[in-house]
């Protein structure tokens, strides 16, 4: 199964992994799931850290390979689909999450309910 974890999850991962529920966890863990993070959660966490909302100093990159979490790059297929996906969400980097997921068929793992209200498939 294909999996993209928001942003949060990601940096629960990284610094405060007793945060992720165990469900959640156990698809992380399950080495048949292919893991991804947005480049998108990667845009959010420097924008935020650059203007001094997030104190995050680790190497993603490196991180996420430890992890064996890969890179989703953002294709234009899903930014054509932010046009259709109705504002029941204002942050836009959680809007091009769902849109990946949509536009690719994965799933998601988030602790943001407003991700509900989309026609995402959530674990």
């Amino acid at each position: 199964m294909n999996i993209i974890i928001d942003t949060h999850i990601f940096l629960w991962l990284a610094a405060q992994p007793e945060k992720v529920g165990k469900k959640q966890m156990r698809y992380i863990e399950d080495l048949d799931n292919k893991i991804f993070l947005s480049s998108m959660s990667i845009a959010e966490i420097m924008i935020k850290k650059s203007i001094g909302n997030l104190n995050f100093n680790a190497d993603i990159l490196a991180l996420l390979e430890e992890m064996g979490i890969e890179v989703l790059d953002f294709d234009a297929q899903s930014a054509l689909m932010l046009g259709t996906l109705p504002m029941h969400h204002k942050d836009p980097f959680d809007r091009m999450i769902i849109s990946q997921a949509i536009t690719k068929g994965y799933k998601i793992i988030t602790a943001d309910s407003k991700f509900k209200m989309y026609n995402c498939k959530l674990l």
